[in-house]
């Protein structure tokens, strides 16, 4: 299914069922060998968090979602903002963590993106160099698993030739198949070659309400960022009404850039490889009650 659609999108894609590489090597550097075992997606909290106007006191623990999520100790991939109370100021947050079990503490890999006061440009830093918890604030796409090795879909794209980018050609390509059925899936994927438009949220939240997605837009800070940029995903084919953020991507490197995923802007020499599992189970926590489809992508 995969396959299909991608090559409707990409020059060359080739998926296939393989052993999980060992995420704790280079280029992912993980906390945990894999994406295996029990797998899972939670969307926690949500944009109408974060707009119009930020509810900075909602915040959350992913060691507290792993129970949430009935999976305790849970090794976590995703997409997030950062607790504002930890930090004092807002950025993106690319969660990668082993949370505690009975057994061990929680051994936070993660990075925040942050617009760099000195020079306006992007800084990059390991979360687990200045902070010690596991907190992130307002919302947050999550694929959980134990974090154990086995096999994964490998996905390999090159050249793209269609409007979509890899993560929304991906979704739609599963929406299309499976219709009515919502298909979850998530993992890690690297742009290996080429150059993508990433943005990162300003430290400060916006003072006027943020209303339509033009104003979000002009809010927030847009770079084209250079491979290798390492990619977690949170795909769900299509939203079974639960107010779902139906994808969400954010990316960190080796060499100081981060953020959230937009679309690669060197189609002709973008070259993707990805590793997904599809989810078992889908949580919805803590979901807002008044709602909007502004700044959804």
């Amino acid at each position: 299914v995969l396959q299909k659609g991608l090559k409707e999108n990409f020059a060359d894609a080739q998926v296939s069922v393989v052993d999980c590489p060992d995420l704790t090597k280079e280029p992912f550097n993980f906390p945990a060998k894999g994406i295996c075992g029990k797998p899972r997606i939670a969307d926690v909290g949500g944009v109408p968090y974060l707009i119009p106007i930020a509810q900075k006191e909602k915040v959350y623990d992913l060691n507290t979602v792993a129970k949430d999520i009935e999976l305790p100790g849970a090794f976590i991939l995703g997409a997030g903002a950062v607790s504002s109370k930890v930090l004092g100021i807002n950025a993106e947050l690319i969660p990668i963590v082993q949370t505690k079990s009975e057994k061990k503490p929680a051994v936070n890999g993660s990075y925040v993106a942050q617009i760099n006061p000195a020079d306006k440009g992007c800084l990059l830093e390991k979360y687990s160099s200045k902070y010690t918890d596991c907190e992130f604030g307002l919302l947050a796409n999550l694929y959980a698993s134990e974090g154990q090795p086995g096999k994964v879909i490998e996905v390999k794209a090159s050249g793209r030739t269609g409007e979509l980018n890899f993560v929304s050609c991906l979704r739609q390509t599963l929406e299309k198949h499976y219709g009515e059925k919502p298909v979850g899936m998530g993992g890690t994927f690297i742009i290996q070659k080429g150059k993508a438009k990433i943005h990162i949220m300003p430290p400060e939240f916006s003072a006027c309400p943020l209303n339509t997605d033009e104003d979000v837009n002009n809010w927030l800070k847009f770079f084209e960022m250079k491979a290798p940029l390492i990619c977690q995903p949170v795909i769900v084919s299509r939203d079974p009404g639960f107010d779902l953020r139906v994808e969400h991507t954010h990316c960190f490197s080796h060499h100081g850039e981060g953020g959230h995923y937009h679309q690669d802007t060197s189609p002709d020499s973008v070259q993707y490889l990805g590793y997904f599992q599809p989810a078992e189970l889908l949580f919805r926590i803590d979901r807002p009650q008044e709602t909007h489809l502004v700044g959804r992508d």
